[in-house]
């Protein structure tokens, strides 16, 4: 069996103002996350955990900032294609670890609707996507309130 293990992370400032999406998901808050396009630092870390495990470079390769046609787009695109480079290379994604860092807002409530838009878009079990959420504990610019972060660790399995 061959399997391959790919890590992502994405790191963004939160700003008054701007959309907040996590997974594809709207998250009611005053603040936002200032991107490129929607922002969505959990896809961008899962994008960049796949396209890593399978050597095509990471999320700029595919969607660079400087392109004016991906402004405020939704990442659910930069999954989509991703998924469909794996695809095409025959893998499938076993399960995925996400990790979220934040002081605020509390997205604890939002947890189960991102995973259940994950496994939707991804085509998975949902009890193969873990999500989990904390903090910094006030410390630096993230515990601050200044800005987000979120990893993604997944398994990849070439199809039989």
């Amino acid at each position: 069996m061959e399997i391959k293990i790919g890590h992502g992370i994405d790191i963004h400032q939160l700003k008054l103002g701007e959309p907040f999406y996590l997974g594809g998901v709207k998250i009611d808050s005053d603040l936002g996350i200032l991107g490129h396009s929607d922002g969505d630092i959990l896809i961008h870390a899962i994008v960049d955990a796949i396209l890593g495990a399978l050597s095509k470079g990471d999320i700029g390769t595919f969607f660079p900032s400087s392109d004016d046609k991906i402004k405020n787009v939704s990442s659910v695109i930069f999954l989509k294609k991703a998924l469909e480079i794996m695809i095409d290379l025959e893998f499938h994604i076993n399960n995925i670890d996400i990790n979220i860092v934040l002081q605020r807002p509390h997205i604890n409530s939002y947890i189960l609707d991102i995973r259940t838009n994950l496994a939707k878009i991804i085509d998975i079990d949902i009890e193969n996507i873990s999500v989990k959420a904390t903090t910094s504990d006030h410390l630096g610019f993230i515990g601050q309130g200044k800005g987000i972060m979120s990893t993604a660790t997944l398994l990849l399995i070439k199809n039989p």
